[in-house]
């Protein structure tokens, strides 16, 4: 469950990005008042922990790939 939630805000993070390259424009900080605010930066906070977590899947077994092949 913790691999698909920081999954989802890596993801949230890379639109996120993307719309600042294209665009110049910050979609986190136009949600939540700029990006001073302290929602803002929690959220920038929770995407950086996220992707350090989802380096973890980097190095990991192949483990849940040989579970879902025997079901």
């Amino acid at each position: 469950m913790l691999d698909r939630i920081s999954l989802v805000l890596v993801i949230i993070g890379a639109l996120n990005w993307g719309a600042i390259g294209l665009f110049q424009f910050d979609v986190v900080a136009w949600l939540f008042g700029g990006q001073g605010a302290i929602i803002s930066r929690i959220v920038y906070t929770l995407v950086a922990l996220a992707g350090i977590w989802c380096l973890s899947l980097l190095f990991r077994e192949s483990e849940v790939l040989a579970t879902n092949k025997e079901e």
